[in-house]
């Protein structure tokens, strides 16, 4: 007889249906570095020493933080949960951890940041992440390597060397404890980045096992990231900076969950002169394209040293929620199409398996009608998803009007299009599957 999984067994394993329903979330990457304005990593690519980097600790002051705004901006755009950097490479901390003197509550804010900004996502109904770095460039007893700041600097190493690992790692999983055991229920760990080889750091230097381990145990069902460099499965894998021509497989060729990270422009972090911003419909058109290979898209803003979502971010977030307004359904809970199913030239579907509608995204208007292969006598109607507005449909499998079904390819049906394209980023035909 079969041993039955006990509650906390099957409570620990990660709750990765609200993930894949959800589909689109929020990156925020914040910390000092939004006051130089010119790349989150910016004191290791101006090798600044953290001497001369203490300005921006000291003059850190965030008045127009208003966390609600960003949550409310994040839920119009369609987002339906958050990540944000509690730590990043700097070590600058946003929440008030008794485990260091670099922190938000010490510089002239004087306020924890985190608190208040993970209740202001949950009241609009986003779930919670937090990601947090396992490099740390402020800490002592953090080992200088080749992506440290002072790398380079031959003397420095010298006078650095007995710096243990083994002690930051203990730094490490302190305030991970914190971070899961204060502020209610936390949906993802986000951890970012091993780089094993060399003078770099991996699984032995952050303990990552036994970090997992404590994960899991404060946090039961908790999603956790793949960038612990731990064999096995990983929750989700994370892309970074470009989308995959396929959603990623195991071994055995079965679908892993994933979730590209992306930027409206080329740095993560505010960056006030940065000019290659992503349009509205590149935009879309990369929330669509991961769905359509069964992924999630987390979409990064990086706030402004006052606090506030510089107008840029707010474009493309408006952007996205004008176009979500109407097309949500072809998001959330959809994925990739059914096997064999193989979308237009230009196109891309979505499918949502529980209600058996396949949607076909329109990246390029096509003139009078698409011919859609291998769903000949599968389509019981079609309509715009902007309007509900029927899309006529030509179907080579039916006998009615053999005339007209004569110029659709055998197998295939066509849709009869409108010479104008929608008014709408990205038009989208909605397929009501009968099988």
């Amino acid at each position: 007889m079969a041993k039955k999984k006990t509650a906390r067994s099957s409570a620990a394993k990660p709750d990765l249906k609200w993930f894949s329903d959800a589909r689109f979330g929020m990156f925020i990457h914040w910390g000092l570095y939004a006051l130089p304005a010119r790349h989150e990593w910016v004191k290791r690519q101006e090798r600044i020493t953290t001497e001369d980097y203490q300005k921006y600790l000291d003059h850190f002051d965030p008045d127009l933080y208003d966390p609600r705004a960003w949550a409310r901006a994040a839920k119009h755009a369609g987002m339906r949960y958050f990540v944000i950097t509690t730590k990043h490479h700097e070590g600058f901390c946003l929440w008030d951890s008794k485990f260091t003197d670099y922190k938000a509550t010490l510089t002239p804010y004087g306020k924890d940041l985190l608190k208040p900004m993970v209740k202001a996502f949950r009241d609009e109904g986003l779930r919670v992440g937090f990601y947090h770095s396992l490099i740390d460039w402020h800490h002592p007893e953090f080992p200088v390597d080749h992506i440290h700041p002072q790398g380079e600097d031959k003397a420095f190493r010298k006078a650095e060397a007995k710096r243990d690992v083994r002690k930051y790692a203990r730094y490490l999983h302190n305030q991970t404890r914190e971070l899961l055991t204060q502020f209610g229920k936390i949906d993802i760990m986000w951890f970012d980045f091993s780089y094993p080889g060399g003078d770099g750091k991996g699984h032995d230097d952050w303990q990552s096992a036994k970090l997992l381990k404590m994960v899991r145990e404060l946090q039961p069902g908790i999603i956790v990231n793949n960038r612990l460099d731990l064999p096995g499965k990983p929750d989700i894998m994370t892309p970074e900076q470009y989308v995959p021509i396929e959603g990623p497989r195991d071994e055995k060729g079965k679908p892993l969950a994933w979730e590209g990270c992306q930027t409206f422009s080329g740095s993560w972090g505010y960056h006030r002169d940065e000019a290659s911003w992503k349009s509205v419909p590149m935009l879309v058109e990369m929330l669509i394209d991961h769905v359509s290979k069964g992924g999630n898209l987390l979409m990064n803003v990086g706030p402004t040293g006052r606090g506030n979502l510089d107008q840029r971010a707010l474009n493309s977030l408006k952007g996205y929620g004008d176009w979500m307004a109407l097309h949500s359904r072809a998001i959330y809970g959809c994925g990739a199409a059914p096997d064999g199913v193989q979308a237009p030239p230009d196109c891309r579907y979505t499918y949502n398996a529980k209600t058996k509608r396949l949607y076909l995204h329109l990246l390029a208007w096509p003139f009078g009608a698409v011919h859609l292969d291998g769903l000949a006598g599968r389509v019981e109607y079609a309509q715009l998803l902007n309007d509900a507005s029927e899309i006529r449909m030509r179907d080579s499998s039916t006998e009615v009007n053999a005339a007209l079904n004569a110029a659709t390819p055998q197998g295939n049906i066509t849709l009869e299009l409108p010479v104008l394209k929608p008014d709408v980023v990205v038009p989208v035909i909605e397929l009501f599957l009968n099988k």
